[in-house]
């Protein structure tokens, strides 16, 4: 996963869940990625709820999980 991916769910309040993945900074590693979740609900600032660092090989099949089992889909940046 070389490049930052988003992931989004939209709720029926009229926001969205989003999951974000990105090259984690500072590791020294390219294989370790950054996984943000959050929701955000326009024009208010955006909530992270979680944050974690996993493995590239992880990241993508949790990715493609969230796709498959979760109803997100991929989007272009929100922020």
């Amino acid at each position: 996963m070389p490049k930052p991916l988003w992931l989004v769910r939209p709720r029926p309040d009229g926001g969205c869940d989003y999951v974000n993945f990105q090259p984690a900074q500072g590791t020294g590693s390219s294989a370790t990625v950054e996984m943000r979740e959050g929701s955000h609900l326009p024009p208010q600032m955006p909530l992270l709820k979680r944050r974690h660092r996993l493995a590239a090989e992880e990241a993508e099949r949790c990715g493609r999980q969230l796709e498959q089992e979760a109803g997100y889909r991929w989007s272009e940046p929100l922020f």
